[in-house]
């Protein structure tokens, strides 16, 4: 991995920094996709595993996962480079957890060093996916590659928090017959204040729970496997 992907290491770093701002957690934050390039990698979000690209769809920018070319342990492109961007001096712990987790797709907001309360929404609809159609929203991700997300599952139609530690998946709670159609737009959405998150799907609350500690880490969107899925109208709102 160290010497898998060595280039333009600064460059990418140094661009990565002019976007982040230390303290976009408290301030609100819209990604619609409209500034980006189709077929292209997105750079308002950064890829981390899977591929991700910016589609059009009905006119619109949108952000897709492709899983129709998912192989198992398949890291985003330049990932030692974009590890290093995110976490500097850390990127090395950071990757040893990508490597880990890589039947889980994700692109991490660079420009949201650290959410700790605040509202996160995402537009999705799936397309395709034998496995799964998931579609999630990662918070609380850590430089050691630890993290946190919540999805919906256009196949399963249930709704789960999945916690991921130091290299193992385990789920905090689940949610049964939440239906969520393939080939149909859906919101989900994040409510975190402290400790207590709250998940939401096309406006309905279904999930609460109490984590054993704050929130406080980087945020993004996440995915699973062979999914094909849109994404649109990403939003990061702080607390009132």
């Amino acid at each position: 991995m160290k010497n898998s992907t060595t280039r333009a290491v600064m460059i990418l770093a140094a661009g990565l920094a002019a976007l982040a701002l230390p303290c976009l957690a408290a301030q609100p934050l819209k990604i619609n996709f409209s500034d980006e390039t189709v077929g292209a990698e997105p750079k308002s979000l950064v890829p981390v595993v899977g591929i991700w690209r910016i589609e059009n769809e009905a006119g619109k920018k949108v952000l897709a996962v492709d899983g129709r070319q998912w192989k198992e342990g398949q890291s985003s492109s330049d990932i030692a480079d974009k590890a290093r961007a995110l976490y500097g001096e850390r990127y090395a712990e950071f990757l040893d957890r990508v490597q880990a987790y890589a039947y889980f797709p994700y692109v991490v907001a660079p420009n949201v060093p650290n959410f700790t309360d605040g509202e996160i929404s995402v537009r999705f609809e799936g397309l395709s996916g034998r496995i799964d159609q998931g579609a999630g929203i990662l918070f609380n991700l850590k430089p050691n590659g630890d993290y946190l997300t919540i999805r919906a599952n256009c196949l399963e139609n249930n709704f789960v928090l999945w916690k991921f530690e130091k290299g193992k998946r385990s789920s905090v709670k689940w949610i049964r017959n939440t239906p969520t159609a393939t080939h149909q737009w859906h919101e989900l959405k994040v409510r975190i204040a402290g400790t207590k998150v709250e998940g939401y799907l096309d406006g309905k609350l279904y999930l609460e729970h109490r984590l054993s500690e704050p929130v406080s880490g980087r945020i993004g969107l996440w995915s699973k496997a062979d999914s094909h899925m849109y994404f649109a109208d990403y939003a990061v709102t702080p607390p009132n």
